[in-house]
């Protein structure tokens, strides 16, 4: 394997208002526009390159179609700088790019592998950053998580996704448009991408809210299925609380940096920009959590109020049922009373003794209607009639 020139460490740039508009080198080429991120690759199907190019001074020099070409492009201009976009790439195509760029093997490992916590790691001159993007999809009414990994060395970018979010098409897009900003280096496009993932939670904020407002009166409706959106909704913050907490402490450790790296004053500004907007989600995320939380504690309590009325309803209906049976049974004890006489006098044995008693038809009615008032008061005085 030929032996590879020594990459130089770019220097801080110099925004565009204080350098000459003409780069070094004479003129460069205008730039091409960058196929997105996310839709069309740049590179030869079965790659997982969605787009690679080359920058000189925040200017497109160089649109290369692979992974080599853009390693022999970065470096004949030892002064530029590569930006790699990756969508679920192949080990072999994070080995190559471990191999050029000097990755270490443990954050080569994180971003093979993916499923990784967001987090912020530095290995020697190059930043490894994990980001847990979200879009919230309007159709199910759910949220949607990607997963970013960045690494950030002195002259090189290089995303790769696990994930629909976060377009990076438009990222790249805006800092182009922005040749200024592109001209202050690999970190101005590492918190481009911050920028990016951050903006991204705004729309997913609304939706939840408008989910939550909906739930509330769902509630208060006594819509049964209520119970299973808010846990669902409610799993889903605690997988947003993941993707967003780790981001305040990991610009606050970007921030403490600032005097040890040189960051430009630009770009200090930017980034506390940014982590004004994370705090900002993060505390509506813990709120909309919390809120959840109260929504189900009122929704439990409505659903025991309702099952108290409606057994409560019951209980009333079958103590109803109990008297109108109880009312029934007597009647139908009286009325078996004299039944049961008059079957007994009924028979016609010849050995009764009552049947040729004179006084036998009295006597039997007399006693028929002895039983009939005396269980009409013992029932009356239990209050069965």
């Amino acid at each position: 394997m030929p032996e590879r020139p020594p990459r130089r460490r770019q220097a801080p740039r110099k925004p565009s208002w204080l350098r000459p508009a003409t780069p070094r080198g004479g003129t460069p080429p205008p730039a091409t526009p960058a196929p997105g991120d996310d839709n069309r690759p740049a590179t030869p199907p079965g790659s997982t390159v969605v787009q690679a190019a080359v920058y000189r001074d925040g200017v497109r020099v160089a649109t290369p179609g692979s992974l080599a070409e853009t390693y022999r492009q970065l470096r004949e201009r030892p002064d530029s700088m590569a930006w790699i976009g990756l969508h679920r790439p192949t080990e072999a195509e994070l080995l190559s790019l471990a191999e050029e760029f000097d990755l270490h093997q443990l954050a080569v490992e994180d971003a093979l592998e993916a499923h990784q916590r967001p987090k912020l790691e530095r290995y020697g001159d190059t930043l490894f950053v994990v980001l847990r993007a979200a879009r919230y999809l309007d159709a199910p009414e759910e949220v949607d998580f990607g997963e970013l990994h960045v690494f950030v060395g002195p002259d090189f970018v290089i995303t790769v996704r696990h994930g629909a979010a976060p377009d990076l098409s438009a990222v790249r897009r805006r800092m182009e448009s922005t040749p200024e900003l592109l001209a202050l280096g690999p970190e101005a496009v590492l918190y481009a991408i911050l920028d990016a993932v951050v903006d991204g939670y705004a729309p997913v904020v609304a939706g939840v809210q408008n989910d939550i407002d909906e739930i509330e009166t769902e509630v208060f409706g006594g819509d049964p299925a209520v119970s299973r959106r808010i846990y669902e909704l409610a799993r889903e913050m605690v997988e947003f609380q993941r993707a967003t907490r780790p981001l305040v402490g990991m610009l606050r450790g970007l921030m403490a940096g600032f005097t040890k790296y040189g960051t430009d004053e630009e770009l200090q500004r930017y980034l506390r920009d940014v982590a004004d907007h994370v705090t900002h989600t993060s505390e509506r995320v813990d709120g909309f959590r919390s809120a959840l939380t109260d929504i189900l504690a009122v929704n439990a309590t409505l659903v025991t109020q309702q099952q108290n009325a409606e057994m409560r309803a019951l209980a009333e209906a079958g103590f109803e049922q109990n008297e109108e049976i109880k009312k029934i049974s007597s009647w139908a004890a009286i009325l078996f009373a004299p039944t049961l006489v008059g079957t007994i006098y009924g028979m016609n044995f010849e050995a009764m003794p009552e049947l040729k008693w004179a006084f036998g038809y009295p006597f039997a009615i007399l006693l028929m209607a002895a039983v009939c008032v005396s269980l009409y008061f013992i029932f009356k005085r239990r209050d069965w009639l």
